[in-house]
């Protein structure tokens, strides 16, 4: 919902905003996700694999004409249903309300932006009037995590948002690169932090928030909490170990070091368990290059921020595809530092 708030307050006036406040079912997206319609004919997000975002767009031109919202009913249940059901590949009942992005609602979703960077999570409650129609909207920020509720008699909808888990990848060499980008793809607010100011450059991390300076430094900027995701990554064994060092006292969900397990025992060696620690990093996949590593390991962030197990594959005796690679060649990567 981030990506949508901010790209509707970019791309100015004339937008409709389609979200699914009622799903049951098999459905392509969950309850509560959104996208929007542009003048041209664009679109920004999906609702499903592009069976009703063509439908959608035509009753979007009419509620930009009439500056009325509609609600828009997609039941894809039956399985005899050759118009929907068979090609959206799996069934479910949508209830896709389509609003004007004017006035309240666009106020509405600055406010909603404003809250997600701040790292609270959002609650915003629709009231839907079928006789006149329109919306009511009511927002606030919330710490706790609220669950989706619907009222389809009383046409009340609930949903709550919450902002982007912080990423912080400490090295911004080349392997940084792709990782970034991927991360930021997959729903992170992604950081690049590295002592050497010549790596650390918009055009090489486009979609990132940079920092320069030594771990001392980067850490007090980042101001680690509780639900970050921090990435060891620099190669830098010195630099590395200060890191380790200022973040003993420090809560976080994820802590990633890439490395062999004989390099990160080194690493870790006379200082205390450090939780929710991955290593070595990523999930085992068969990844070769930088490019697949990145995979791995934003495959692994995935998993942790959708509680999966997948993760502790490692725990149980596997190797990941970094270390495993160096256990065959007999040692571990000089480019894994």
């Amino acid at each position: 919902m981030h990506d949508i708030c901010e790209a509707a307050l970019m791309e100015g006036s004339q937008l409709v905003l389609a979200t699914a406040v009622y799903v049951e079912g098999h459905a392509y997206r969950k309850q509560g996700v959104s996208m929007f319609f542009t003048k041209d004919g664009s679109m920004i997000g999906s609702l499903s694999p592009g069976c009703i975002e063509t439908d959608l767009a035509l009753r979007a031109e009419e509620v930009r004409r009439s500056g009325k919202p509609q609600l828009v009913l997609y039941d894809m249940r039956p399985e005899d249903d050759l118009s929907w059901g068979e090609n959206i590949g799996c069934g479910g009942l949508l209830h896709i309300l389509l609003e004007p992005i004017v006035g309240d609602l666009k106020w509405k979703l600055t406010q909603m932006k404003l809250y997600l960077d701040q790292g609270h999570s959002v609650t915003i409650r629709r009231k839907w009037n079928a006789q006149k129609p329109e919306v009511h909207h009511c927002i606030e920020k919330t710490e706790n995590s609220l669950s989706t509720k619907d009222d389809r008699i009383e046409g009340l909808y609930t949903h709550s948002y919450h902002p982007k888990p912080r990423l912080l990848i400490i090295g911004a060499g080349n392997d940084s690169i792709t990782l970034a980008k991927l991360a930021a793809s997959t729903g992170f607010r992604v950081t690049v932090a590295d002592w050497r100011e010549a790596l650390c450059t918009e055009n090489r991390f486009p979609n990132a928030a940079l920092l320069v300076g030594f771990p001392e430094e980067i850490l007090r900027t980042f101001q680690v909490r509780e639900q970050d995701y921090l990435l060891l990554m620099s190669h830098q064994f010195p630099k590395e170990r200060a890191l380790l060092e200022q973040l003993q006292h420090s809560s976080y969900r994820y802590l990633g070091i890439l490395g062999s397990r004989t390099r990160t025992s080194r690493l870790l060696e006379g200082l205390p368990p450090f939780p929710h620690l991955h290593t070595p990093v990523g999930l085992t996949i068969g990844s070769e290059g930088p490019e697949e590593i990145a995979v791995a390991i934003a495959a692994e962030l995935i998993a942790v921020k959708r509680n999966k197990t997948a993760v502790h594959d490692y725990a149980k005796g596997a190797y990941s595809d970094a270390d495993s690679r160096n256990c065959a060649r007999g040692g571990p990567k000089s480019a894994h530092g």
